[in-house]
């Protein structure tokens, strides 16, 4: 079992259910997000209606979730909001990242720190890398040096590290085409078992799940990429490949599908520890909020997005205590 501080254990809890389970809701997103309103509002985007959404969210399904990851520059406000028994992640990565060079590489928030987050009240740093196991090693080896510093920054904070995978295809544009589904699973398994080296100081890893289900017999109408069979061993690789705490990301799909997900990692056996699930529960609630007004947005969250919450959270039931993994030093 890997050894944590007793201040690092302390922060977990609060992340986490009685259970030691992780049911975490999502709102850092930041220039998607208010893309994704302005479109609904069929205006420019702006600077306080993002705010607002965040806010909203909070206050309606914070009672619902173990904690809450949000971002330090729009996201501050809705931390307010949240429900006291509700913990607290913090990204500390830019939005995006930089396209003017080959690699995804990431950035941190210029105006930020593992000490700041810390004083802001987080009980985790959140850390997202693009990572392509494929790619050359001087691309790679950057992004590597990059999660040892925030590992650092997390170590002499004192505070959890949850370290969020996505991977791609330096050679591929789309990685939601067929083509990438079927080498998806070795992309998200590679980038798994290096940042489980203790190096990087992760306590827990935010992970895709190791296919596309859209391309999964049973949920699609086209093309089967898996069998069904074959996507379940796939999550049992996942588990295997690491023995860090992990949980799911819902990565766009609806909650009906997510759950779906959940359900099959449970029947495969797979040793994750829960879920931080952002648009899957929420997204629905944006076009209501922005063309109709906040009333009625958050009248949807109330409803709907605390139905979808308390849906998911009915679905962990497969899912595993951090606490088998971790232990206090």
């Amino acid at each position: 079992m890997r050894k944590i501080t007793f201040e690092v254990a302390k922060h977990m809890e609060k992340l986490s259910n009685k259970a030691g389970v992780i049911s975490a809701l999502a709102i850092d997103q930041r220039g998607s997000l208010k893309r994704m309103l302005a479109e609904a509002a069929n205006k420019p985007a702006d600077e306080t209606t993002i705010v607002d959404f965040k806010k909203a969210i909070s206050k309606e399904l914070t009672p619902y979730a173990s904690s809450i990851l949000t971002d330090p520059e729009y996201g501050l406000p809705a931390t307010k909001l949240r429900d006291k028994n509700c913990g607290l992640l913090l990204a500390y990565e830019k939005t995006g990242y930089d396209t003017t060079e080959p690699g995804r590489m990431c950035d941190l928030i210029e105006d930020q720190s593992g000490l700041r987050i810390k004083e802001a009240g987080a009980d985790a740093i959140k850390f997202l890398v693009y990572y392509d196991a494929d790619e050359p090693d001087e691309i790679n080896d950057k992004k590597r040096a990059f999660v040892e510093r925030v590992g650092a920054e997390a170590k002499a904070t004192d505070l959890p590290l949850f370290l969020e995978l996505l991977t791609y295809d330096g050679k591929m544009d789309d990685v939601k085409s067929p083509e990438y589904a079927k080498i998806k699973p070795h992309k998200v398994i590679e980038a798994m078992k290096e940042f489980s080296d203790p190096r990087y100081n992760v306590s827990v890893l935010k992970v895709e799940l190791p296919f596309n289900l859209k391309y999964v017999e049973g949920f699609t109408d086209g093309e089967v990429v898996h069998t069904r069979d074959e996507a379940l061993q796939l999550l049992k690789d996942q588990s295997d490949a690491t023995d860090l705490p992990y949980i799911f990301l819902s990565a766009g799909v609806t909650s009906e599908e997510f759950i779906a997900e959940i359900k099959m990692a449970e029947e495969a056996g797979a040793e994750f520890n829960g879920v931080l699930c952002g648009r899957a529960t929420w997204k629905p609630a944006i076009k209501p909020f922005a063309a109709e007004g906040e009333e009625v947005g958050s009248k949807w969250l109330a409803e709907q997005g605390k139905q979808n919450i308390e849906n998911l959270n009915a679905a962990l039931v497969g899912a595993k205590s951090w606490k088998e993994k971790l232990t206090v030093e």
